[in-house]
């Protein structure tokens, strides 16, 4: 990654935080190895409850970022609504201030779980005019600044500290319109997944025309995708399948097509034409019970 590149630039791995396959969580083991090997970012999903157990992310970002040196640490994706503004700014202001220039603020609307909005007391038919109010909210508390606001959120705040010296890039997840929409307003960057290089140049496109409404440049784009670097596509396919099913409860036939699943130089084919329709930076999520094996493996894809 060069000087001049966005700091979401390069690739990175999702950190296997959430027990797909009841084999425990080796986040640090992978967090450690992504950085010896030279991966630019290490990632976390976010949710309070999910299909399989899942550690908390900001705290998991907190430790990993103790255990580690120079790998950015993101969030793909964190949901601010299910905390409290207030809480959720001071967390990651803490996290910006104890790993200075290291922190992606991935943030999204964190799928349709039910279960997980009834658990944390959120509407989820209000999660995005809520998403909204947050992402107007967190960059004025994280400054530091005194906020008196009352809205779907009450916030009575006399101004947060330490402010980190340096604000964290928001990118905003999701696929449709709305989120298009909402990258536009104040994102730094977007954060899909599933869509294919086709679909990511038009809505480039489109993104681009959204922004300059706000007066604001184009955001970047950085892709989420599930990866299985191997040498039996098919062994692979049926990992990463597994994989799917378990962490998300769909059949793998919906979302195959997306699926980075092969040996490295085909995948290299593919990644490359996601940069050809302008994508940054990638967060690649191993679809295998070993994830650890697959770090050197993506490590090959940047060298």
């Amino acid at each position: 990654m060069t000087a001049s590149a966005p700091p979401w630039a390069g690739i990175g791995v999702a950190l296997p935080s959430i027990d797909a396959f009841a084999r425990g969580t080796p986040v640090l083991e992978v967090a450690r190895a992504a950085e010896r090997a030279g991966l630019d970012h290490a990632w976390v999903p976010d949710h309070l409850v999910f299909h399989r157990p899942i550690l908390e992310a900001t705290t998991t970002l907190a430790v990993v970022a103790g255990a580690t040196q120079r790998i950015r640490l993101g969030f793909a994706i964190l949901n601010p609504i299910l905390r409290s503004p207030t809480w959720l700014a001071k967390q990651l202001s803490t996290l910006a201030a104890l790993a200075p220039n290291r922190l992606l603020m991935g943030v999204g609307l964190g799928g349709e779980y039910e279960p997980e909005f009834r658990a944390a007391a959120v509407d989820r038919r209000q999660r995005g005019r809520r998403l909204d109010e947050v992402l107007e909210l967190l960059p004025r508390l994280m400054g530091g600044e005194p906020v008196e606001h009352s809205g779907l959120y009450e916030v009575a705040c006399p101004g947060l500290e330490p402010v980190a010296p340096v604000a964290p890039p928001v990118l905003v997840g999701g696929r449709g319109d709305a989120a298009l929409r909402r990258a536009a307003r104040f994102g730094d960057a977007w954060l899909p997944m599933w869509l294919d290089p086709e679909q990511i140049a038009e809505c480039r496109e489109r993104l681009a025309a959204l922004a300059n409404e706000h007066g604001r440049p184009a955001p970047g784009v950085a892709l989420v995708a599930f990866i299985n670097i191997c040498a039996d596509r098919a062994a692979g396919e049926a990992e990463a399948a597994e994989l799917i099913r378990r962490q998300y409860g769909i059949p793998f036939e919906r979302v195959a097509r997306w699926a980075l699943v092969g040996p490295v130089d085909a995948i290299a084919e593919r990644l490359a034409e996601y940069r050809e329709a302008g994508v940054d930076g990638f967060c690649l999520s191993p679809a295998t019970p070993r994830p650890l094996e697959q770090v050197e493996r993506i490590a090959e894809l940047s060298a």
